[in-house]
């Protein structure tokens, strides 16, 4: 999904943590901290954070979001960076991670930016700043309760892997707001960096080469079917990568091959190499390093219905499917 970043290591907040984990088996919580369970549980913060991506419709075909996800626990965020919109995100406050992330895709005019990593205030504070902020240290304790950190994954043997990747995005101002964990899930590297990537790449080369207007993509995780696992007894991990994308106006020339390819395709890719085959088999003649993090192409239609099947909800990804 992007170049592999890993987190330098960071002795006093190593510390830090350690006091926070300590404290809280020793006393109670602080009140700020009870507070936040509230949104676990069906509240929502207000402010910037949003109830139903009203303030950021335009990352969506027809400003209009997936339908069907009706589960406790998931916070809509409009990703806010320098006072301007960039993306969307649906936030599993419990899991730590993005459902998914939703964005108009444009190429990048301009290298990938150096990644300073940024989380959401609101998450911990309901009247806090809009804007996502850089990561100061040590951080406070209620983002620590709120979200994912830095320090989650360090050693963790998973990347940072974007669903928005950067080089989607146009200018250095919006790559540079992808760098919010807000924005990531834990990816294997055989993932990251292999087919995973092919897949980005190939998206926007149908882009370059196809789509006469806007193309509306939508990136998520899916969790482990029994029950999550975790890094750092924290951060959900995905068991697959999965993405869509909606060109509602390409060219009319296209070749009887690349007609499936319009105006929506989809794709879920291997994070376990350990995973059944049933939703993506294995490709025994793919390189060795990155044999198990397969990637299938499908329809929307097949994506829809392996959501369905896993999250138990009757997920709709794309306004009338894109038509």
């Amino acid at each position: 999904m992007e170049e592999i970043q890993y987190t330098r290591e960071i002795t006093n907040y190593d510390a830090y943590i350690l006091v926070l984990l300590s404290q809280s088996k020793m006393q109670q919580p602080p009140m700020g901290a009870l507070l936040l369970l509230l949104p676990w549980f069906g509240g929502l913060v207000l402010g910037e954070l949003s109830e139903d991506f009203s303030q950021c419709l335009d990352f969506f075909y027809k400003r209009s979001p997936p339908q069907g996800i009706t589960a406790a626990g998931y916070q809509p965020i409009c990703q806010r960076y320098k006072n301007q919109y960039h993306f969307a995100s649906l936030y599993h406050r419990q899991h730590r991670t993005p459902l998914y992330s939703a964005y108009v895709l444009h190429p990048a005019e301009g290298k990938r930016p150096n990644s300073t990593w940024m989380y959401e205030p609101q998450l911990a504070f309901s009247h806090a700043s809009p804007e996502m902020t850089v990561f100061h240290f040590p951080v406070d304790q209620n983002v620590v309760e709120s979200q994912a950190v830095l320090q989650d994954y360090r050693n963790s043997n998973f990347t940072k892997g974007h669903l928005n990747p950067s080089m989607h995005q146009k200018t250095k101002q919006n790559r540079e707001a992808t760098f919010t964990l807000t924005n990531i899930v834990p990816q294997r590297a055989g993932s990251n960096s292999g087919p995973w990537n092919r897949l980005e790449t190939e998206v926007l080369k149908k882009y370059k080469a196809f789509c006469n207007g806007s193309m509306y993509v939508i990136t998520g995780g899916l969790p482990y079917e029994s029950e999550p696992r975790w890094i750092n007894n924290r951060v959900s991990v995905p068991e697959y990568m999965w993405s869509a994308y909606c060109c509602p106006s390409y060219s009319a020339l296209l070749s009887e091959s690349m007609r499936m390819f319009f105006p929506t395709y989809a794709a879920v890719g291997r994070n376990d190499i350990n995973s059944s085959e049933e939703i993506v088999p294995i490709n025994i003649n793919s390189k060795a390093s990155f044999r198990g993090y397969d990637v299938r192409r499908m329809s929307l239609e097949a994506l829809e219905d392996i959501l369905r099947m896993r999250l138990a909800m009757p997920v709709s990804l794309f306004d009338g499917q894109c038509k």
